[in-house]
C-alpha cells in the first residue's frame, strides 16, 4: 500500500506522445479551438490521474483508463508506487488494444 503524501511522477511512453501529438494536429488542422480543447482536456486527465490515479477503473493488463468527457480518446496508465506511466493516448474507435505490447510488466 502506498504511503499518503508521496509523490508519484508523471511519464510518457514516447509511442504515447506521439499519439496525443497526433490528434492534437489532427483537430489543429480542423479548429484550432478544438485542438486547445483537447489539449486542456488531456492537461486536465493527468492533473486527476496523478491525484488519484486509483480512482479509474482497472482495464487491461493491469492497466487503468481514464475516458476523455469531449474527445473519443482514452489515456491509458499503469500505476507504480512512484510513478504514473501513460502508456497509450488511445482512440476509441481505432485498433482496440493495439498499444498491449507496450505494457511494462513487473519482475
Amino acid at each position: 500500500m502506498r504511503r499518503r503524501g508521496v509523490p508519484r511522477k508523471l511519464e510518457y511512453l514516447a509511442e504515447a506522445v506521439t499519439e496525443a501529438e497526433a490528434a492534437a494536429r489532427w483537430y489543429a488542422e480542423r479548429s484550432p479551438s478544438a485542438a486547445e480543447r483537447f489539449s486542456e482536456e488531456l492537461d486536465a486527465a493527468e492533473v486527476a490521474i496523478l491525484e488519484e490515479p486509483e480512482a479509474w477503473p482497472t482495464f487491461d493488463q493491469g492497466t487503468r483508463r481514464f475516458l476523455l468527457r469531449r474527445f473519443p480518446f482514452s489515456v491509458v496508465y499503469q500505476v507504480s508506487e512512484h510513478q504514473v506511466l501513460i502508456v497509450a493516448v488511445a482512440h476509441a474507435h481505432r485498433r482496440p488494444l493495439y498499444w498491449q505490447p507496450r505494457i511494462h510488466r513487473p519482475g
